[in-house]
């Protein structure tokens, strides 16, 4: 890396420090409040939001305009309705019994790291869970994520401009950046936040820096006996085509109880699923060279199976492939995350063979991130919770609509889900606003409470003896 590159680096979060001291010295709710709705305003004024995700698909070539700008609009109105009301700044509990009062503190510089897949979306919702907590943050953008994160960054300097809040608040790593300006990025930032390569992440928890990073996705949803097949059906379905499958969160395997398979078939087939029972006509083109075809990836239906030369194949008006396979593991590739419309389905033999399944596909690729089931029993999900190396198990719901937040949910609102200590992550929750602020404790004497050995001891003396 030139002197050049870590010097501008270097400008731009030492500029950014100097705007958070000067937002947290002479800080107030409401300056934090107001910093954060003009972010969120201007990702979510219609036009703008139009102009967003217009340029996401046109310069990064994934997804797809509508459901951009659905993405845009729902995380982020969510997250403004999580964050709404809370106190980020000053006394945020006082504790008579402890006599612990706890005073909200920002973290500081906030280095951001952010995926092409959303590049409008997941920046936009860490730059708003930074200022509602009074930091500021730089953002490094993918190469092809740039033009999309430059055009946000503008219009939330416009709102920042009716207001005469600091622009310097909310940065960006310039141009195309490169691995050595985000690294010296993740060097100097006060609190790292990683969002997609797992590269990335992998370098964000050894730069030094205190990170939160999260783990790949590789969802696989169980269909049992009991599920209601035309409402999972739709439900996976809506999940598996938002925005060309693009989020972590969409469906990659479907595990079918063999007593409804056949009839789950026929539903997905109702909902635009077309079954492909040799699954060498899909992996034979969806990889190129060990590689995802960019041809395939994130795409339309159409030009996706174009792509993988299945147009005469599947009907008219296909959304997506549900490909039959039995393998898992490094040498099937369909048992992996795909990020394209193109759904692996497993015949189980019963229930417990299906939480096989999926415990196997999960130690494979996308431990700790999140599975779900499609059931009326209420018992199963438990047992998924308990059998399955995961942080989330999403019942009867669309996957990638319930899994970062959802109005019908208590999923916080995000774009980032921590995968525990399964995934090498440190948090195993949905990251927002908490994870983006610090508290300082004030102490004071309190009545004694100090326990008998008796108190401690005495059930396990009456049970081992002294």
């Amino acid at each position: 890396m030139t002197d050049q590159a870590i010097a501008e680096v270097e400008a731009i979060v030492a500029r950014a420090r100097a705007a958070q001291s000067k937002f947290e010295n002479n800080g107030s709710q409401k300056a934090y409040d107001r910093a954060a709705e003009a972010a969120a305003w201007a990702i979510m004024e219609p036009a703008r939001n139009r102009h967003l995700a217009e340029l996401a698909v046109e310069t990064t070539g994934l997804g797809n305009v509508p459901d951009k700008i659905t993405k845009n609009h729902r995380k982020t109105l969510g997250l403004m309705r999580d964050i709404k009301g809370v106190a980020t700044f000053g006394v945020i509990k006082d504790d008579p019994a402890t006599g612990i009062t706890e005073i909200a503190r920002p973290m500081g510089v906030i280095g951001a790291v952010v995926p092409s897949t959303n590049p409008g979306a997941t920046p936009a919702n860490n730059i708003i869970n930074a200022l509602k907590c009074g930091n500021a943050i730089v953002v490094s953008p993918s190469p092809k994520g740039v033009p999309t994160c430059e055009a946000l960054l503008g219009y939330i300097k416009a709102e920042f401009d009716k207001l005469g809040i600091d622009r310097n608040l909310v940065q960006m790593i310039p141009g195309r950046g490169s691995k050595e300006k985000t690294q010296r990025l993740l060097e100097i930032a006060d609190l790292i936040v990683v969002t997609g390569s797992q590269n990335n992440v992998k370098r964000a928890y050894t730069s030094g820096t205190p990170a939160l990073a999260v783990g790949a996705g590789n969802v696989a949803v169980i269909v049992d006996e009991t599920a209601d097949l035309a409402a999972a059906a739709e439900k996976i379905k809506a999940s598996k085509t938002f925005d060309n499958a693009t989020s972590c969160s969409s469906e990659n395997a479907v595990v079918v109880v063999d007593a409804i398979y056949d009839d789950f078939v026929d539903a997905m087939a109702q909902t635009g699923g077309a079954l492909i029972t040799d699954e060498t006509k899909v992996t034979s083109k969806l990889w190129v060279k060990g590689h995802l075809n960019p041809q395939a990836i994130a795409q339309d239906a159409d030009n996706m199976i174009a792509a993988l030369g299945l147009t005469e194949e599947v009907p008219v008006g296909t959304e997506y492939l549900a490909v039959e396979t039995k393998g898992i593991g490094p040498n099937h590739p369909l048992s992996g995350e795909k990020l394209s419309r193109v759904l692996t389905v497993y015949r189980a033999k019963d229930f417990d063979d299906a939480v096989d399944v999926t415990q196997k596909i999960q130690l494979h690729q996308g431990a700790g991130h999140s599975v779900g089931i499609h059931s009326a029993d209420p018992s199963r999900p438990m047992v998924l919770a308990n059998a399955i190396p995961t942080s989330r198990v999403i019942v009867n719901q669309a996957h990638t609509f319930a899994t970062g937040g959802s109005f019908t949910n208590g999923m916080p609102f995000s774009l980032s889900m921590g995968c525990g200590s399964w995934g090498g992550n440190s948090i195993d929750t949905n990251l927002h606003w908490r994870h983006f602020i610090q508290t300082t404790k004030i102490v004071r004497e309190i009545p004694a409470n100090e326990p008998t050995l008796d108190d401690i001891f005495g059930p396990y003396w009456d049970e081992a003896g002294k």
